[in-house]
């Protein structure tokens, strides 16, 4: 089986997360010792003990997602005596997965992902006020509808695709009136459901700019190497190793779409018939829309990643 280690994006994370797996392996314990010691700050205990409005923003909650996947990929290691270069072909993640990916395939240091992914979720807050973007979910509308929706409900504003999911899930993103707007004519254009989502910018769109400014000067200091495995790019869908691709798309992601039905789509295109979700359960779910066959594992607890040691 050809496999693909994927990493989940925002969203995914929950008061609690990682701490099952830190209090049973002390590879987990390293993996959140190091990104606390990163970001100078305790964000670990965050994420054990909450309060859940401090996790949740998004200066906290992209190196935590990124944290606790890789702690659960470190344990599989540890535990299962396996080499991520040995057991997969391509490694990609959705939106800030990408930068989890890149880390977990040697491309990024761990300390260096945190302080990246800290200042991603800083310079992405900062963009736009508060209160003036939303994104929301078209769900039942195929990508093309829901570009046309987009286009429509702008009106002189910003509206864009941001993540084009899975068949009949696209998240659309940019000024708040020019979303609604786009919900309206995407329930005219066959949606069956059209909802904002509880977010507290507009991600993946144009108004994005300035933190994609942000994300290039700091890019542009970062020690990107090539990856053992080529990452399936969110904007591109299309593998790449070049370190300075790399960091040209990482820049571009902060405003691009996500294309992850095409990202899977692709790496199912390159024979992959199985993935392997790191710290969530989001993507598979996403996975098995777009190709049904694909087989799917999620690895959150020290369960699922004994039992995964066995098979992989």
């Amino acid at each position: 089986m050809a496999r693909a280690f994927i990493f989940p994006g925002q969203g995914s994370q929950s008061v609690g997360m990682g701490q099952a797996l830190s209090l049973a392996s002390a590879a987990a314990r390293e993996v959140f010792q190091e990104v606390d010691e990163a970001l100078g700050q305790n964000l670990s205990k965050l994420m054990f003990e909450g309060p859940e409005a401090d996790l949740t923003l998004t200066e906290n909650a992209q190196p935590a997602i990124m944290a606790n996947a890789i702690a659960a990929l470190r344990v599989l290691e540890k535990e299962g005596g396996l080499l991520l270069a040995d057991k997969t072909a391509y490694v990609a993640g959705h939106s800030l997965g990408e930068y989890t990916a890149l880390c977990a395939a040697g491309s990024l240091g761990l300390a260096e992902t945190a302080r990246l992914l800290k200042l991603r979720g800083q310079a992405m807050q900062a963009a736009v006020p508060v209160g003036e973007g939303a994104m929301a979910a078209l769900l039942g509308l195929d990508f093309e509808a829901a570009v046309k929706a987009a286009a429509e409900g702008a009106q002189g504003e910003v509206c864009q695709a941001a993540n084009d999911n899975a068949p009949g899930q696209v998240v659309i993103s940019g000024h708040k009136a020019a979303v609604e707007r786009a919900i309206e004519i995407a329930k005219g254009l066959g949606a069956k459901r059209g909802m904002l989502l509880p977010v507290s910018a507009p991600f993946h769109c144009s108004l994005m700019a300035p933190a994609a400014e942000k994300m290039a000067e700091a890019l542009a200091g970062a020690n990107v190497a090539a990856p053992f495995v080529p990452l399936v790019a969110n904007v591109t869908a299309v593998p790449v190793t070049d370190p300075a691709e790399i960091r040209r798309l990482l820049v571009e992601q902060v405003t691009g779409t996500v294309r992850w039905r095409e990202s899977v789509l692709a790496m199912a295109d390159l024979g992959v018939d199985g993935f392997v979700e790191f710290g969530g359960k989001v993507l598979g779910p996403m996975i098995k829309r777009i190709t049904p066959d694909a087989a799917t594992l999620s690895l959150v607890s020290m369960d699922d990643i004994e039992a995964a040691a066995k098979t992989l």
